[in-house]
């Protein structure tokens, strides 16, 4: 077991450009100190630089970083790609271990908007459109029903507000970590 009755877990997934980050930045700066973001990018791409595989490093690191924080007393977003396939069975065992609240979201982004949101990001000129459609994937979503998905015409502000809600990390104070 994990964490604590109070801690909370949220597990932020799409493809590439569906907002992700933008989400768990906002639900981080909405909440303040005491919020864990493990984003999959930071510990996959930049402490680990390995490639996204079944069974690489990353997966590990990426549970362990969370049951970390969640014993920590923090509550934690784990926020990526995290395609269904190769994380699957990590983000449902960690979810089955936490003591607390445990809460997944999809954010679906139909292919086009993909391509017209990565054209705004910093990596635009490295990623292009081939390899965005090899790593898109229509509603990969974890089996279980374990995932709300969030449509792409939800607004930054009204998904961060609904996670807020839904998760009840609306009306929890701040921590002193």
């Amino acid at each position: 077991m994990v964490g604590t009755e109070n801690t909370r877990l949220v597990v932020l997934r799409g493809n590439s450009a569906s907002g992700k980050s933008s989400v768990a930045a906002g639900i981080r700066d909405r909440f303040g100190r005491g919020l864990a973001w493990v984003e999959q990018d930071n510990l996959r791409r930049i402490v680990l630089r390995e490639r996204d595989r079944p069974g690489a490093a990353n997966i590990g690191l990426i549970v362990l970083t969370a049951r970390y924080a969640l014993d920590a007393g923090y509550h934690v977003v784990v926020e990526g790609i995290l395609y269904a396939d190769h994380y699957g069975e990590m983000l449902t065992r960690l979810r089955a271990d936490h003591r607390g609240p445990s809460h997944g979201y999809y954010l679906h982004v139909p292919f086009e908007q993909t391509l017209a949101r990565h054209a705004t990001k910093p990596i635009a000129h490295e990623v292009g459109e081939p390899q965005l459609r090899d790593w898109y994937r229509e509603l990969d979503l974890l089996s279980g029903g374990l995932e709300t998905v969030v449509e792409a015409d939800s607004t930054l502000t009204d998904t961060v507000d609904r996670i807020m809600l839904d998760t009840g990390l609306a009306g929890l104070p701040a921590m002193e970590h």
